[in-house]
């Protein structure tokens, strides 16, 4: 891809953020499961003991009848003893719950045996089974997407033992993170250090969004080793479901790279617990081109993520090669 190519890229998705507005998420929207499967996303508007009216984005003020309503605003709750349940709050005082179910009915909670407390969106329930939230959403098995971090959200990634990386979500639109290979446990060599940023911007709320970003870093132990990359992507498709296009150039020992790196990636949700991700890399070295191709998955284990899959390196090698993909990630901090 040639310099001018990338600069129009570049200046298309500039404009584009200029052209589309930003959704903002408003405190007031509520979403609502009717008995007909139905769900219902908008501002509440009235409500009174029998019925509910909802200012909505398709459908205009529409009233829907208490006694259709399955869902209202539900929760999930872990409990100390390791139970988790889900359902609508009924009642709450200063020392219990009563939470709404579907399968147990009624249920009071003490809060002291409250383990943890999350706001569920009715389009995280699924035939009435809860699908957990994507621990890692703002990437594939290793290359970022154009959704980011929360503020105040963070999450530890390792990759075969020495792959060692954090992130941390400054705000809602900026990260920062670090990581370390440590070799020097491994008779004294070399160890690899870098550091990481990402800026990411919704232009069509979960449905387009784009990123950008670096990767810098040093070798310890060794003369002139700096590395990096720099990097733009474009998002398309909800955090559980979407493709990116990315784009990235490369430098080490202070020379660039003459040709881009060219990255294309795609997740989508395939079970409650269970993804399907593949991310593939075409990267031109001195004239000579080479592809990488990687398949897997990921499963969701509480609010872990374990990712697992193959990789494909297709080049003029002489033999068919697939390597085995192991990493986990570790969320922290605001993670609800």
């Amino acid at each position: 891809m040639k310099p001018k190519i990338v600069t129009l890229l570049l200046g298309f998705l500039i404009i584009s953020t200029f052209i589309q507005a930003q959704t903002v998420q408003d405190t007031s929207v509520v979403s609502i499961e009717t008995k007909s499967g139905v769900v219902y996303k908008g501002h509440c508007v009235f409500e009174s003991s029998d019925s509910i009216k909802i200012k909505t984005e398709n459908f205009g003020i529409i009233s829907i009848s208490k006694d259709e309503i399955v869902y209202e605003n539900l929760v999930s709750i872990e409990t100390t003893d390791g139970n988790e349940f889900l359902g609508e709050i009924i009642s709450e005082d200063s020392s219990t719950i009563v939470l709404k179910t579907r399968k147990l009915g009624e249920i009071t909670i003490s809060k002291s045996d409250i383990k943890t407390r999350q706001d569920v969106e009715i389009q995280q329930i699924k035939e009435g089974k809860f699908w957990f939230p994507n621990p890692q959403s703002s990437r594939y098995f290793w290359s970022p997407n154009g959704y980011g971090l929360k503020k105040g959200e963070g999450y530890y990634q390792n990759i075969w033992v020495l792959w060692n990386q954090f992130s941390y979500g400054l705000s809602d639109n900026f990260s920062v993170g670090g990581g370390v290979i440590p070799l020097f446990l491994f008779g004294g060599g070399a160890t690899p250090i870098f550091g990481t940023a990402k800026f990411s911007i919704p232009i069509v709320k979960d449905k387009v969004n784009i990123g950008g970003g670096a990767i810098v870093g040093t070798v310890l132990g060794a003369e002139e080793t700096g590395f990096g990359i720099l990097y733009g992507l474009s998002t398309f498709g909800t955090p559980d479901n979407n493709i990116t296009l990315g784009l990235g150039y490369g430098f080490a020992v202070g020379g660039w790279t003459k040709a881009p790196l060219i990255n294309v990636n795609a997740m989508f949700r395939v079970t409650s617990r269970g993804y399907f991700i593949t991310e593939n890399y075409y990267i031109n070295i001195d004239g000579e081109s080479n592809i990488m191709l990687m398949l897997g998955g990921r499963w969701i284990i509480k609010k872990a993520a374990l990712d697992y899959g193959l990789v494909f390196p297709i080049a003029d090698i002489g033999s068919f090669i697939a390597v085995p993909w192991l990493g986990f990630t570790i969320p922290f901090g605001n993670t609800n």
